[in-house]
């Protein structure tokens, strides 16, 4: 695989001359304001509507996040009403958005900016943040205080190394940003470097698209190497994601009209506090029941994992201890919209009490 130290604009390119990207910078711009998304952030922005959003949008779609983000402002409008909140309704209120450590890592910041005299405006004290890596500190001083710091995401990344038709394989996305930082920084209009940041990100979501990209219609399709060649969809060059099979068993076991449900325990790394139908790990091992029989299957995918859950009706041996599992409870289904379950887990208990109940009828 090819290696460079830094990822500079070749000298031959159109970017080379400080008068083009000049004029790049401005006509990226004069296309952001031109063209940009109307989104409730960017609507009498405040530094905590930036933050939230830009939590809420690691690893997830504007779409998901615009009823979430609203949902949100009306429940926490500021960084004291959050920090003053309890984990499990700051739980609560992110449920259905996954990644569950960016709401508790977005709870401890609230608490920590509610503490302080002063808000930093800096990349770098924000990255002393819990949760807060190069690309959050970036977006954040950059839009909220004009700080001259460039982003990379994932955005960023594609519309980088198409327009340098770049050719170094990287490992992953990650890799890539550490990387192409000091490129997006070379690019960085000074003048305006939230608006410019913006910008990036918004020609990757909505015209340098992963697949069919809008080549046609992009503002910078004349500084773009791989856009004038007819090859963009050939970068970024990522190493393909070695997908892991993962086979889990969930118990469905009922006591009346409740269910029994797993709460991971608080040192857990992504579940905390959040409901789910239990494994037969989570019980004993010698009062594990028989599965069977089967309910349901169900397939998603968690990062680069192919996950196939299989959901088996059981029932408790007689002399289970519930002293034995303290993360073990029954929830009576009426009481299941007041608590914090993971997404799927919701969409499937759901599914299996309606099929339930259509059997019994």
């Amino acid at each position: 695989m090819k290696k460079t130290l830094i990822v500079k604009i070749p000298d031959k390119h159109p970017l080379s001359s400080a008068e083009a990207l000049e004029s790049f910078g401005h006509g990226m711009l004069a296309w952001y304001d031109e063209n940009k998304r109307e989104l409730p952030w960017r609507t009498s922005p405040t530094l905590y509507k930036t933050v939230v959003s830009e939590f809420m949008l690691q690893q997830t779609r504007v779409s998901t996040v615009l009823p979430y983000f609203e949902r949100w402002l009306a429940k926490f409008p500021d960084f004291a009403r959050l920090a003053d909140a309890t984990e499990g309704k700051v739980l609560k209120a992110w449920e259905g958005l996954g990644y569950y450590s960016r709401a508790r890592n977005l709870h401890k910041l609230a608490q920590k900016i509610n503490l302080l005299d002063e808000i930093p405006q800096d990349a770098k004290t924000w990255e002393g943040f819990t949760g807060v890596g190069p690309y959050i500190a970036a977006a954040v001083t950059s839009i909220s205080f004009q700080a001259k710091v460039a982003v990379t995401d994932g955005n960023v990344v594609r519309v980088l190394t198409r327009l340098l038709a770049h050719e170094e394989y990287y490992r992953d996305g990650a890799s890539a940003q550490r990387k192409l930082r000091p490129l997006a920084q070379d690019l960085l209009n000074h003048e305006r470097p939230g608006d410019h940041n913006q910008a990036i990100m918004e020609l990757g979501a909505t015209i340098c698209h992963r697949r069919s990209p809008l080549c046609s219609t992009c503002p910078i399709l004349s500084y773009c190497k791989a856009g004038k060649r007819g090859d963009p969809q050939s970068f970024p060059r990522l190493a393909k994601k070695k997908i892991e099979p993962v086979r889990v068993e969930r118990l469905w076991i009922t006591n009346g009209n409740s269910l029994l449900l797993y709460e991971a325990p608080p040192g857990s790394k992504r579940l905390a506090g959040i409901l789910e139908l239990p494994r037969p790990k989570d019980l004993p091992r010698n009062l594990r029941p028989a599965l069977t029989p089967l309910l349901a299957t169900k397939r998603r995918a968690i990062s680069n994992q192919a996950v196939v859950e299989r959901i088996y009706g059981v029932k408790l041996p007689l002399e289970f201890n519930f002293e034995e599992c303290p993360n073990l409870r029954f929830v009576p289904f009426d009481d299941l919209k007041q608590a914090s379950l993971s997404a799927p887990h919701r969409r499937w208990i759901e599914e299996l009490k309606a099929k339930e109940t259509h059997t019994r009828s």
